[in-house]
């Protein structure tokens, strides 16, 4: 175990105390000791999590999409939808999925284990038919084999023993993979490219570390012997480190100190160090910016509004049209899926630019496709009154009326004499008629 931070090994041993393995078991030695990678160094999830690249991918990928809304939805008769507030499913999915979690804390954990591990395990509880409770299993401890008859195993693996979950039972989110079976597992495929970030690491913070390698170095016209050696290194030892940096260093017997120009990017390895934050963004589909990585932002949309469409859209969309489709599949049954459905609501990443936020606003209600209480309801705003009433623009009449529309005189002119034609027969009444019609003549 040469090289194994102790850290990291006693992580993995408690993530397994207590449990019953065998040293044949591949899932445990690839979570001890990881993938070996070309750079030398065994890249395992909790070394790769070290990376301060990888922590904010995961974190930007898992926080937000743990922010978004889950709600569960009814189809209604008129084609709209309607909140499902009595299903069993919306208090699940939408207030608490078990009695240690919230919803978005619930969201969270399986995000993380997709990005980290390509799989995601939940079980769920029942009682007869009905979903009481939805865990979330460890997919580092879950083993998956198709069985002879094409049936898939769940075998779980915990303090008290392995476990086999009943297939209904459990909800299994697949990320990226091939097989069908389970998704890909992204620390172990990318090993190369954490691997190598790993090793640019450490070499800069060694580089660091030995304050006088980039320095320069001392010299002299006469030998040294043994012991003044020795010397020589406890009094430069005074002076190492960024702690000592500044010190007024004295030389005698003859030594000359020569200063070495060294490139601040290449002592600092600046440029491997942002090509490695570039390809890990790549490998997790995270816009570099995102992670204040602000180097190549030109690439991108200019606004706030255009960056967070790109990112819902290549990004996160694929995630959560894949949660949505699993919970459809396991969490619903077959006969209501024709009108209930579970969608995240990802309205609140657009909110940030407030004009586009108004010209959408506009254009809807404009061309009736939404009413203003429907608009502000999306604004956090109570009702008004007549607000569900859908309008149009006047303007906006059909080419083949243009001949036979008339303008608003002509309109108003026209309810005026049909209300004059109402008022009775009589001499006051017709010298009031004759000045109104003269007044709009």
């Amino acid at each position: 175990m040469a090289g194994k931070k102790p850290g990291r090994v006693k992580s993995a041993i408690l993530n397994w105390m207590g449990v019953p393995i065998s040293l044949a078991d591949g899932t445990f030695w690839q979570e001890w000791f990881g993938a070996s990678s070309a750079s030398g160094k065994n890249v395992t999830v909790d070394s790769a999590m070290q990376l301060s690249a990888v922590w904010a991918c995961v974190r930007l990928l898992s926080e937000t999409i743990s922010t978004l809304p889950l709600k569960v939805y009814r189809k209604t008769p008129d084609g709209s939808r309607a909140l499902a507030t009595d299903h069993p499913l919306y208090r699940l999915l939408s207030q608490s999925p078990n009695g240690e979690m919230t919803p978005g804390r619930f969201m969270l954990f399986v995000i993380a284990s997709i990005c980290l591990r390509g799989n995601a395990f939940v079980e769920k509880i029942m009682i007869g038919s009905r979903v009481i409770a939805l865990n979330p299993l460890l997919p580092q401890n879950m083993d998956v084999k198709r069985l002879d008859n094409g049936q898939l195993q769940y075998t779980y693996t915990e303090k008290t023993g392995k476990r086999v979950v009943p297939v209904k039972n459990m909800m299994h989110i697949r990320g990226f993979g091939l097989d069908g079976v389970c998704g890909m597992h992204p620390i172990a495929e990318g090993k190369e490219v954490f691997g190598s970030a790993m090793s640019a690491e450490e070499a800069a913070a060694k580089v660091f570390a030995q304050g006088m390698q980039a320095s320069g170095f001392l010299s002299s016209d006469n030998a040294l012997k043994p012991e003044q050696r020795e010397k020589l290194r406890d009094s430069i030892a005074a002076f190492m480190g960024s702690k000592n940096a500044g010190k007024l260093m004295v030389l005698e017997a003859g030594l000359k100190y020569q200063g070495i120009t060294m490139n601040p990017e290449a002592a600092q390895m600046l440029q491997t160090r942002a090509m490695n934050v570039e390809q890990i963004c790549s490998w997790f589909k995270v816009p570099p910016f995102m992670i204040g990585h602000m180097d190549k932002q030109s690439s991108w949309a200019s606004s706030v509004d255009g960056m967070n469409l790109q990112f819902l859209t290549h990004s996160l969309r694929p995630m959560l049209d894949n949660i949505e489709q699993e919970i459809t599949r396991c969490l619903i049954d077959p006969v209501e899926r024709d009108q209930i459905y579970a969608e995240f609501s990802v309205e609140a990443l657009l909110r940030a630019d407030s004009a586009g936020r108004a010209a959408f606003y506009n254009v809807a209600l404009q061309n009736g496709w939404m009413s203003r209480n429907e608009v502000r309801r999306l604004e956090n705003l109570p009702p008004i009154a007549g607000g569900d009433v859908y309008t149009v623009q006047t303007n906006l009449t059909p080419i083949e009326q243009l001949g036979s529309a008339k303008t608003p005189a002509e309109a108003a002119r026209a309810a005026l004499s049909a209300w004059l034609g109402t008022l009775d027969q009589d001499p006051g009444a017709e010298q009031r008629r004759a000045e109104i019609e003269a007044l709009t003549s």
